[in-house]
């Protein structure tokens, strides 16, 4: 049996696809052309650029079909106009815009949180947003919404604003007026274990009613109210390095300085004359505390009402009265924390209409600013 030679396979022939033409000159016995591996790389080239150009236009036909699709997609939906009705919408403290955006949608104010957000993004006063309650309306744009949770007027807030010397009893009917809350459960909620008055104040609200204007979210408790004005009371007991042991009695001297100088600067002094009496178990003898006792209000006292038997009334009884007799404020607070230093043991207002305020060391001496008080009286009957 003839065996034939074996040839080898040639890398340039086909082995899947094509048949080897047998009468084909045999490529490597062609004499090599110059420069013909240079042409064929320039024309594989030049249709490597042509095929890259074609694809190319047809991805930027592509895109240009697919983009308002895509935009359509992307695009945060929005309503579009004012809307309609009321909604209250609470913001955190602490909220994001998404989670503004994700609240909104949920209380049916905005169409999307992306919409939210987009409006946000683009209004610089956006990070100024304040916790809080607001008014807002239903279906309406994002950038509606936006305007109303900056505008102070969309706030549901509720504002109290106690003055400085105002009794227990006043100041709670102010509350109450001003949120809605009933008198009776503000009052009992200084027995509430949230509210830490000191224990000497037995549950007892008067002087811790803390005199400032507060902001309450609608839904604040009785609790609460009450709770945040004795805390704030406390805070200029804290800031006057008054240790808890002493803050009954700080109180109830703040007191009785916030009722008896109006003026700042004497503050301090009228402090310096309580604690001398005190210190000498000599009677206060103050209006102010028989005022206090007899529920009346007034310049002048009478020597009927100078003989009311009760532990506030400091012509019958010395030393301080067992509690404040009004909510002094911050600088009745650390007038009574830090007293000046002065010998006085006598004080009196010569002229109640602008608070001058005389102070003397002895008896003589506080008998002629008595008689100025008596003649400004005379020269002010209707006073």
């Amino acid at each position: 049996m003839s065996r034939r030679s074996r040839q080898p396979v040639r890398p340039d022939v086909p082995l899947v696809g094509a048949i080897a033409d047998p009468t084909a000159p045999d490529p490597a016995a062609e004499p090599r052309r110059r420069g013909g591996r240079g042409v064929r790389r320039a024309v594989t080239a030049v249709v490597l650029v042509l095929a890259l150009a074609l694809v190319a236009g047809a991805g930027l036909v592509g895109w240009n079909f697919l983009r308002p699709l895509l935009d359509r997609e992307d695009a945060p939906t929005d309503f579009a106009g004012p809307g309609t009705g009321e909604v209250q919408v609470q913001v955190e403290q602490g909220d994001t815009g998404q989670a503004i955006g994700e609240t909104l949608v949920e209380a049916g104010v905005v169409q999307s949180v992306g919409a939210f957000v987009s409006a946000a993004a683009a209004e610089p006063e956006s990070a100024s947003i304040q916790p809080g309650t607001y008014a807002l309306r239903e279906e309406m744009s994002a950038a509606g919404a936006l305007d109303l949770l900056l505008s102070p007027a969309a706030r549901v807030d509720l504002q109290v604003q106690l003055i400085e010397g105002l009794r227990a009893e006043a100041a709670l009917a102010q509350i109450a007026a001003d949120t809605g809350l009933p008198v009776e459960e503000l009052r009992a909620a200084g027995s509430d274990p949230a509210v830490t008055l000191p224990a000497e104040a037995e549950g007892n609200l008067e002087g811790y009613l803390f005199p400032a204007t507060y902001t309450f979210e609608p839904d604040v408790t009785p609790v609460e109210v009450i709770a945040t004005m004795v805390s704030r009371a406390e805070q200029g007991l804290v800031e006057g390095g008054i240790p808890p042991e002493r803050w009954h009695r700080t109180m109830t001297v703040a007191s009785l300085v916030e009722a008896e100088a109006s003026r700042e600067e004497d503050r301090p002094r009228v402090a310096r004359v309580i604690e001398n009496r005190v210190g000498i178990d000599m009677p206060l003898q103050f209006d102010t505390t028989v005022d206090y006792a007899t529920g009346k209000r007034g310049v002048t006292t009478t020597d009927e009402d100078r003989a009311t038997d009760s532990p506030y009334n400091t012509y019958v009884y010395p030393g301080l009265p067992p509690g404040p007799i009004n909510s002094p404020g911050d600088s009745a607070i650390a007038a009574a924390s830090a007293p000046a230093e002065g010998p006085w043991l006598y004080f009196v207002a010569v002229d109640p209409s602008t608070g001058e305020t005389r102070f003397a060391e002895t008896f003589e001496e506080h008998s002629v600013n008595v008689r100025l008080f008596q003649q400004w009286l005379r020269d002010n009957p209707s006073d």
